[in-house]
Parts: structure tokens; C-alpha cells; sequence
């Protein structure tokens, strides 16, 4: 899938020049960043892989004249988070996509408490920070997008998958109020909620996706809803899954995807993605 010419010139107007992909080396992140790469932004892109990060700026200069800044950055601590924000001084950023994320699966008493810690800090704390900084600059220059990565388990309770759910949960209500505090100020925030992607999160986590969306069929609907709605399910599978379980009473959706996600948990493991 690919933006229209119309699409493109929709995104560079109300968001150009510059962008920041956190995440930007795999999944969606690095879809996204592609996509808007295609559409002639600049790009600060993140992640942890310094030489993954130096391939993809290479990849996408070569793909289109743009400017690509690479920020190896660990943004589980200040110091990662505080890089990304370094490297933006001084640069007309008009968009922000924190794709960068972290999950477990399996039991929650079984994993380990240092790694659901971590997941905090990179999930929400990093998120908050870059979401604080640069809502703060878009309101100033009285323009700008925000997506946050939601997902289809932000909804409900998710056994198995119980606090990388909960801060989905936290990051789409985040992304709700968000969108209605700024939309007055020229800024348009979006939660991006998919289902199951293959992204390299399931063989990593241990998880077995017998139904999954590509990135490909999930970037170019998230973009194409920002500044249109609040809320985006990308891709057909993530709207019937949402739909489905949303006919359930809340306690039911719990069961219902509990009793899935045990299915398709093998064991329990963190993965970066």
C-alpha cells in the first residue's frame, strides 16, 4: 500500500517539515517512517541498534531527498529520552510517532519485575516526556501531530498479557483527552490501536499469531487518520477483532481474550519492538 500523491501533500502541509519516529528500525515505526519518507519528510529516527539505525537512514535517504538524523537512545532512562529531545533543537518538527514499545507474555507473577518496570518507563514515562515536550512546542507554533501507539488490548483487561495491556490502556486514554485539549490549538493527536501484527513481536515473545495484519496494511490507515479521528483500528482483522469483543459486557472481553491470548502464549519472554 502507498499514500496518494493528495495524502502525502495533506501530511507535509499540516506536519512537515520534520519528523521524529521513535522505534523507527522494525514494525510499525519503521513502516511509518518510511511512509513518511516518501512523503519528503525529515526524520530524526530511534532506537537502541546504532548500526540498524545508520542502515535505515541510508535506506531511506537513498529512497528519497530527505535528511535523516539517527539517535541511538535507550529510552527506558532520562538520559535516552533526553537525546531524542537534543537532537530536535533547532529543527521545524511538526509531527512525533512514539512507536517504540515494550511487551511481555505469559503469567505476570512469572516475569520478571525488573523487565514489567521497564516496560513502564519505555511505554508510558518516555512516551509522557516527548508527548509533554512537544505538545508544548506544537502549541506554540500552532501546529503540529501526535500519534501514540495504542492497540486492540487498551480495551479491556488481558490475562496473560496483563501490564503491557495496561499500558496501552494508559497510553489510548492519554491520547483521548490529549486529542480534545489540543484540537483548539492547531494540534491533532491520534491513538493508533491495531490487532496482531507481524512485526517481530510474536517470535520474540513467544506468542504464536495464526491471524496477523502486515505493517504494510496498518501504517498507511494510521496516517491517513491523522487530524481526521481520535481513534484508528488499522486494517480490517483489527476492526473486527475490536468490534466483536466490544458486543461482550467488559467482564466477558476479559475472559474472551484471556482464553486466546493463553493459546497463543508458548512461554513467557520480553521482546523489544
Amino acid at each position: 500500500m502507498k499514500l496518494s500523491n493528495k495524502e502525502k501533500q495533506r501530511l507535509f502541509n499540516q506536519y512537515g517539515q520534520w519528523a521524529i519516529v521513535t522505534g523507527a528500525t522494525s514494525g510499525i515505526g519503521l513502516e511509518l517512517a518510511t511512509q513518511l519518507a516518501a512523503a519528503g519528510f525529515n526524520l530524526i529516527v530511534t532506537a537502541r541498534n546504532i548500526a540498524q539505525l545508520e542502515a535505515l537512514a541510508s535506506e531511506l535517504s537513498a529512497y528519497a531527498p530527505i535528511q535523516v538524523k539517527v539517535v541511538a537512545a535507550d529510552l527506558s532512562n532520562t538520559e535516552g529520552v533526553n537525546q531524542v529531545i537534543d537532537a530536535s533543537k533547532g529543527l521545524k518538527i511538526g509531527l512525533l510517532i512514539a512507536s517504540a514499545g515494550f511487551g511481555t507474555s505469559g503469567y505476570f507473577i512469572k516475569n520478571s519485575i525488573a523487565s514489567e518496570v521497564n516496560m513502564l518507563k519505555v511505554n508510558c514515562e518516555a512516551l509522557l516526556v516527548l508527548t509533554h515536550h512537544f505538545s508544548k512546542q506544537f502549541v506554540d507554533q500552532k501546529r503540529g501531530g501526535i500519534i501514540l501507539m495504542s492497540s486492540m488490548v487498551a480495551f479491556q483487561g488481558t490475562p496473560y498479557s496483563a501490564n503491557y495491556a495496561a499500558t496501552k490502556a494508559y497510553v489510548q486514554t492519554l491520547a483521548e483527552a490529549l486529542a480534545e485539549e489540543l484540537k483548539s490549538k492547531g494540534v491533532d493527536v491520534l491513538a493508533a490501536a491495531p490487532g496482531p501484527v507481524k512485526s517481530g513481536f510474536a517470535k520474540v515473545a513467544g506468542m504464536n499469531m495464526s491471524m496477523a495484519l502486515t505493517t504494510a496494511q496498518v501504517g498507511i490507515p494510521i496516517l491517513r487518520a491523522l487530524g481526521r479521528k481520535t481513534t484508528v483500528y488499522p486494517g480490517f482483522l483489527s476492526k473486527f477483532l475490536v468490534y466483536s469483543l466490544n458486543l461482550l459486557p467488559r467482564f466477558l472481553k476479559v475472559k474472551m481474550i484471556g482464553i486466546v491470548m493463553k493459546q497463543m502464549t508458548k512461554h513467557q519472554n520480553a521482546a523489544q519492538f
